[in-house]
């Protein structure tokens, strides 16, 4: 039986989904990095930048938002033939210090603000209305090409001139009827936000999605059957509302992620190690850049030959990885170093095997192939931050990267730069360091150190997360021994 557990009690709000008792995604929400996608601002354009056929939008946050044209809600709504509006400049659609109400389409991140949108996009059950958006399009979910044509005519036949709608795949299950009354619903909405924005006249946030709320929503509508279990009586009477599967509340004293093992889960996801169950293991080593998975066989050695061996590691791995990509939330460019396969009918049949396992992904999702070299690529739209980001903070000892200089490299680095104290006046030189680094200078290594240097060398030892040395003086002998009590 599928099951959806959230975890409402604390400040992280958190969801999983259990299908066939296997964990298939993991959704953390953390106050401090709560996304604004789908947030709506009342926004001044502040910088006009032609040159980039873009704007940059003052809403009253941090740092300003950037506009592109083809965003512009003026951009969309001209009845320019397509070629004629592409050849124009946005200087012809917006101008410095123009209101705008804009909707954030992706977070800032680092230096960047956010990416902004003057589509207005408002999400329903089964439609995506959008007020100015002049289109009727149909989710990709759905694949049946009659089902398509016949809710793209049911869009197409409701709404007015200026505005688009997404059909969501839920419409193809619903009636007209259904359709039309929730097309009202969110056309009224959408007045009530223009007074909104009318009301507070300077710029400001007008509209705040509850983010959590609604992918639980968007969850739910995909299962087709199973059960909802919540830690929170609140949560779980507003989601008997909207759902037709029966909702659990779950009253246990242990946490209700511990208590569906999914904190194993969560701590697994961040391993840079994950097992399979034949004794094969994946590596996952996440770059600012990209991410790679390596394939290894471990301790499974198949029962036939090595193409037999190979292949069973790889169809493994290729299930796990994609369930793991998931898991993880990683996105951006995605390399997966697969066993070698010499014959080219594997690489396809691999390439199918993961093609079927990244089907069960609800992000975008791009499987490019086998380059030369054997390395699987592909690539997995990013709309938030990996669960790795999310959790975890860079080490203060290694900065992220994993590894720290060894004792051995401290020790030579001391020894360059004492070199260069070789013609001092002074009889002997203190160095502070970790055991060691002393331990890398033995009896005949330290003599050796001091003959070249004509000085004395006394090492006074510290404890540290990681080897180092610090020179602290020189003097004469006797004054630093005694400096050492």
């Amino acid at each position: 039986m599928d099951k959806l557990v959230i975890n409402q009690n604390t400040r992280e709000k958190r969801y999983a989904i259990i299908k066939k008792d296997t964990v298939e995604k993991i959704y953390i929400e953390q106050p401090a990095a709560a996304s604004s996608v789908g947030d709506i601002f009342l926004g001044v354009v502040e910088k006009v930048l032609p040159g980039l056929n873009a704007v940059f939008v003052d809403i009253g946050e941090e740092k300003s938002g950037f506009l592109h044209r083809d965003k512009l809600a003026s951009y969309v709504q001209s009845n320019e033939e397509n070629a004629a509006k592409q050849q124009k400049s946005i200087s012809s659609f917006v101008h410095q210090g123009e209101k705008l109400l804009v909707q954030i389409e992706k977070d800032a991140t680092g230096t960047k603000g956010p990416r902004l949108s003057g589509v207005i996009e408002i999400k329903g059950d089964h439609l995506v209305y959008m007020p100015k958006g002049r289109y009727v399009a149909v989710s990709k979910k759905l694949e049946d090409r009659t089902v398509r044509e016949h809710i793209r005519k049911v869009g197409l036949q409701l709404k007015a001139e200026p505005e688009g709608i997404i059909m969501r795949t839920s419409a193809a299950h619903v009636n007209e009827d259904t359709i039309r009354q929730e097309l009202y619903s969110l056309r009224m909405e959408y007045k009530q936000l223009l007074q909104e924005a009318e009301r507070i006249k300077k710029t400001g946030i007008v509209y705040s999605e509850n983010t959590f709320f609604v992918k639980v929503k968007d969850e739910i509508q995909k299962m087709n059957d199973g059960e909802i279990i919540v830690d929170q009586l609140e949560l779980k009477n507003r989601l008997q509302s909207v759902s037709k599967l029966p909702v659990k509340f779950y009253s246990g004293r242990e946490n209700i992620f511990s208590a569906h093992r999914l904190e194993h889960e969560i701590d697994k996801a961040l391993k840079r190690i994950v097992w399979l169950e034949n004794g094969a293991y994946l590596i996952f080593d996440e770059t600012e850049a990209l991410t790679v998975i390596d394939v290894n066989t471990g301790k499974f050695s198949g029962k036939h030959n090595l193409r037999d061996t190979v292949i069973k590691t790889n169809e493994w791995a290729a299930d796990e990885a994609a369930r793991q990509i998931r898991l993880r939330d990683l996105a951006g460019m995605i390399l997966i170093d697969f066993i070698d396969m010499r014959d080219e009918k594997d690489r396809v049949h691999i390439l199918k095997r993961m093609e079927a396992a990244l089907h069960k992904d609800d992000r975008q999702t791009k499987l490019i192939g086998f380059t030369p070299l054997g390395i699987l690529q592909l690539t997995r739209k990013k709309t938030k931050v990996s669960l790795s980001e999310s959790l975890e903070q860079n080490c203060a000892v290694c900065d992220g990267t994993g590894k720290v200089l060894s004792a051995e490299t401290m020790a030579y680095r001391l020894e360059r730069e004492l070199w260069e104290y070789r013609n001092t006046d002074e009889e002997a030189v203190l160095i502070e360091c970790t055991n060691e680094v002393s331990a890398v200078y033995k009896e005949e290594d330290l003599q050796r150190l001091e003959e070249m240097i004509h000085l004395k060398v006394i090492f006074t030892l510290k404890e540290g997360d990681k080897p180092f040395y610090r020179i602290k003086r020189f003097g004469g002998l006797l004054e630093l021994k005694q400096n050492l009590h």
